[in-house]
């Protein structure tokens, strides 16, 4: 399969996704995905076109976009609105 990289990327988003949310009390399964696919695709990004560290044809980039993808959910987390 030529895109199974970018079905792992958007399984993996989803899965931490939904830990997330199920982590910190069920606010919101698609806030909790939204904020976890633009850490992922920042990630990606970074990691593809910031600092040329791999290529979308390695799976590198995969875990960059792991690594935004927490780092945008515990910033979202963390900084939220708790009326």
């Amino acid at each position: 399969m030529e895109y199974a990289d970018i079905i792992v990327a958007v399984v993996g988003v989803f899965a931490l996704g939904w830990i997330a949310d199920s982590l910190t009390g069920r606010r919101g399964l698609f806030v909790a995905t939204l904020v976890a696919g633009t850490g992922a695709i920042c990630g990606g990004f970074l990691a593809v076109r910031v600092f040329g560290i791999t290529t979308m044809d390695e799976l590198d980039w995969l875990v960059w976009s792991g690594v935004g993808t927490v780092l945008c959910l515990i910033t979202f987390y963390l900084f939220r609105n708790t009326r």
